[in-house]
């Protein structure tokens, strides 16, 4: 059994963590031109408010990420001649010829809209910047956030597998996983505001932390104790039981990931 600590999603001294860091400086070498435009900050903000690594933590300002493009290009090198820009990513999937055949049944349908070259050959596509993904890690059953899809396979069974890299993790950590089974789209944070969303029954993900890790853990909410809201935020309470071991936990919003669909209620 491989116990090795997952790496923690440190906050640096600017308050952005080091997954925001690294999607920034990725999308300035993708796209430098574009990234100092108020709008495509204010998105990226509200990303990085709504994820995961983002639990228990200010939300991010528009203005802050404007501003630390905007510090960055005044240092930033030419883009011909960086060495980030390249950079060439190695193609993993030699030998693993995806059976067109089975794609439509296995692949989760947010991923339909992709070619599997886009989504298995490592590469950094700025169309599938909206659309994130998490997956369910073998090692520990705790959910991450997957930076890179590497490559792909079929088992004997049919079962289709991705290699990926979960955000914060180095090479030598990618991970087999299977697509139909442990692949979905990225859970989010809520508002405080948006406490009203969850309902008894739901899925969530709860941010354990640890000496030397932090983690996802897949809950299911089982009682909600409403509270009134102060200067602190929502002061609800959620009483969720892990599906791993059916123990049960009570804890706060700010612990708490959803499903995306949530968002949509009223």
């Amino acid at each position: 059994m491989d116990l090795r600590p997952r790496k923690r999603q440190i906050q640096s001294i600017t308050g952005f963590t080091q997954a925001e860091v690294e999607k920034m400086e990725n999308l300035l070498i993708e796209s430098r031109e574009q990234v100092c435009d108020s709008e495509v900050c204010k998105k990226l903000a509200k990303t990085f408010t709504r994820s995961k690594g983002r639990a228990g933590k200010s939300i991010a300002k528009w203005t802050e990420v404007q501003a630390w493009f905007q510090n960055r290009l005044a240092c930033y090198p030419s883009k011909d001649n960086s060495a980030e820009a390249n950079q060439k990513v190695p193609d993993y999937t030699e030998g693993c010829t995806l059976n067109k055949a089975n794609e439509s049944s296995h692949i989760p349908k947010e991923m339909y809209k992709y070619s599997p070259g886009k989504l298995f050959a490592g590469q950094k596509d700025p169309a599938l910047s909206d659309l994130e993904f998490e997956a369910r890690s073998s090692k520990d059953g705790a959910w991450y956030d997957i930076d890179t899809f590497i490559a792909h396979r079929f088992l004997n069974s049919e079962e289709p597998e991705a290699l990926v890299r979960f955000v914060g993790f180095g090479l030598g950590e990618d991970e087999w996983v299977n697509v139909r089974k442990a692949v979905r789209e990225r859970s989010v944070a809520l508002e405080n505001s948006e406490c009203n969303k969850v309902q008894v029954g739901d899925i969530i993900l709860c941010f354990q932390e640890g000496k030397d890790e932090e983690k996802y853990l897949e809950a299911q909410v089982i009682e909600i104790q409403k509270k009134l809201h102060d200067i602190r935020g929502c002061r609800c309470l959620f009483v969720i039981r892990y599906t791993g071991d059916d123990t049960e936990e009570t804890i706060r919003l700010r612990r708490m990931c959803v499903r995306p669909s949530i968002l949509g209620r009223p």
